[in-house]
């Protein structure tokens, strides 16, 4: 591998759930000292919300975007083959420049794209250096705009995709402590079925578009099981009877 490479860094940075305000220093000095920034976008080709972020920081000319099967859930050789691709391009970028930077909603460590891009590249350029850039989650902003406490004291707090199948939500709202749920718009029925099952509807509450002109904030019991935006969050806290330092 040539030594070059050795000097090249992909860096994924976690540029929050939507809001520009919500992009640390640190993720924004990354974005401008990036020789390319990389965004992914759906094959339908419409401006996805990590690449309306990074707009607000950093030009248009310096922005690549590279499509990957983010909606792709039931045939996994068409999802490999986009990630597959993908990668490719990342690396062709790699073998220009000297940092690349990959934009992702959230943080790059929790249920981002970025995690299979990384290992794609470090199969195809091992030399590469890679580093991740934390960002606010979905469910740090939900609990700041509704006033929900994620957790108190020794309570654990579980993060559940839905994508999982209900089963596993309603086995961690079955649970102590408080269970924050991503990825459930078109199972919204059932979601909220489990939450009436296991008693957590009450205080639970639910967001999408957190932060943008279309958000919206409602309590878990509004739900009607419509379906909902894919990037919904649901946080759904345990009952809290103690008072003041009750679950210390």
């Amino acid at each position: 591998m040539p030594d070059v490479m050795s000097s090249s860094r992909l860096v994924g940075v976690g540029v929050g759930p939507g809001d520009p305000e919500l992009v640390t220093v640190k993720g924004v000095n990354a974005l401008r000292a990036a020789d390319v920034v990389v965004v992914p976008v759906m094959d339908s080709g419409e401006r996805g919300r990590a690449e309306a972020t990074v707009l607000h920081y950093v030009g248009a000319e310096k922005v690549v975007r590279v499509v990957f099967a983010l909606n792709e859930r039931s045939d996994r050789g068409r999802r490999e083959a986009a990630w597959d691709a993908a990668g490719a391009r990342v690396a062709e970028l790699l073998r220009a420049h000297g940092t690349v930077a990959f934009a992702t909603i959230g943080d790059p460590n929790v249920y981002s794209t970025f995690t299979y891009l990384a290992q794609t590249i470090g199969e195809l350029l091992p030399g590469v250096v890679v580093e991740t850039v934390p960002g606010i989650t979905a469910m740090q902003d939900l609990a700041a705009r509704s006033g929900a406490v994620l957790t108190e004291g020794t309570e654990p707090l579980t993060l559940v995709p839905v994508t999982a199948g209900a089963e596993v939500l309603k086995e961690a709202l079955s649970g102590p402590g408080t269970v924050v749920a991503y990825k459930f718009g078109r199972q919204a029925g059932e979601v909220v079925a489990a939450l009436r099952e296991t008693g957590r509807v009450e205080d639970a509450v639910w967001g999408s578009a957190l932060g943008l002109a279309e958000e919206s904030i409602r309590p878990a019991a509004e739900l009607d099981g419509a379906p909902l935006p894919y990037l919904s969050t649901l946080i759904a806290p345990p009952r809290r009877d103690g008072g003041r330092g009750g679950k210390l």
